[in-house]
């Protein structure tokens, strides 16, 4: 079911972080917000894209109209178009905040917040792997109860051999705890990504601490990734609703789309997902506002063969998009506000395409 959209302030275990803070003061941050250009990578995982062209071509769509409404209807009778800035949208906030929690760790073992709280990351962590063998056991994915049923059990061997197939991103990983959460139920294969070099820090701390020393954690900004592989399974929870809120918002999700869908592996023989998991969108408007995204590559391919020249917007194909809608998680609570049905979080999964 699709949810109301909720500020993130709303949440009590993020309330204590909210600074008040200006627009002026937020746009005099900008510079310092989202920029990777004080991290290096001292991994194997490689150089660069050309991040000031992305920049340009998502203002270019923007401004041209190009990144469009799609066709898909939305779960609510009004689109929100604009979410308010905040703090939670600046990297200088979050690198205070986990400068702070990774002080309180070494004092007294704090491990940190967690985004959106334990219990919805314990489901979204358990639903993935419901997911995954659904997939794996050839279920028909296009019913609506696919992750509801009682999936037949594995024997522990051929489940310890499944998951270890699937390669993961969490991005926006923050103290990493979600990656335990998927290394309890049996993920090996684990990589974790944040813009903030303190909370990388924290979250080797935490792996180490809690015997998940297989866990590879690594300074990177999603919005100027310097990765060169692609995984199976890329997560996102809560790192999409952070940029949005940065003054800038709208132009930085349009990065963000174009930086996620070069980190998700082609599908083909193997299946490989896209989830994410929000409280600023519902499941209709994450799901519009990737096919409008999808649908501003086709048109730029379009465009571009009729003059002749390439754009770094167009897809690997002409016509077909890079995702399509798989699933969704149906078990958070749900309340009714205003005669419509919703609940504060959405999780929603992406089969990514074979090209």
């Amino acid at each position: 079911m699709a949810g109301i959209r909720w500020h993130p302030e709303d949440f009590d275990h993020v309330q204590s972080r909210v600074q008040t803070a200006g627009t002026a003061e937020l746009f005099s941050d900008d510079d310092r917000s989202i920029a990777a250009d004080s991290w290096s990578i001292k991994s194997e995982y490689g150089s660069t894209l050309d991040d000031e062209q992305r920049n340009a071509d998502a203002y270019a769509a923007l401004s041209s109209g190009v990144f469009g409404t799609s066709d898909y209807s939305s779960d609510k009778d009004e689109q929100d178009t604009e979410v308010e800035p905040s703090v939670l949208g600046l990297q200088s906030h979050w690198d205070a905040a986990y400068a702070d929690d990774l002080t309180n760790f070494h004092e007294h073992g704090y491990a940190g917040e967690i985004w959106f709280g334990v219990e919805v990351m314990e489901s979204v962590a358990t639903w993935t792997v419901k997911l995954c063998f659904s997939l794996k056991q050839g279920h028909n994915i296009d019913q609506e109860d696919v992750t509801n049923r009682n999936l037949e059990e594995a024997n522990s061997e051929a489940t310890v051999k499944e998951l270890a197939s699937w390669s993961v991103l969490d991005i926006g990983t923050g103290n990493g705890l979600f990656l335990h959460a998927l290394a309890k139920q049996g993920y090996s294969d684990l990589t974790g990504t944040d813009y903030s070099e303190a909370a990388v820090e924290l979250a080797r701390n935490l792996a180490v601490r809690d015997g998940f020393t297989n866990i590879n954690f690594l300074a990177d900004d999603i919005l100027e990734s310097k990765l060169q592989i692609q995984f199976r399974l890329v997560n996102d929870k809560g790192t999409l609703d952070a940029i949005g809120l940065h003054p800038d918002g709208a132009v930085k999700r349009i990065m963000y789309w174009g930086s996620v869908s070069k980190l998700v592996a082609p599908g083909g023989l193997l299946v490989c997902l896209l989830v994410i998991t929000s409280c600023n969108s519902t499941k209709d408007e994450l799901i519009e506002e990737l096919n409008s995204y999808q649908e501003s590559l086709i048109d730029g391919n379009s465009k571009s063969e009729m003059q002749g020249c390439s754009t770094s917007l167009a897809s690997t194909n002409d016509s077909q998009p890079l995702f399509h809608y798989l699933d969704h998680v149906r078990t958070y609570p749900t309340f009714t506000f205003g005669g419509v049905e919703g609940s504060r979080v959405a999780t929603v999964a992406f089969l990514r395409s074979h090209i």
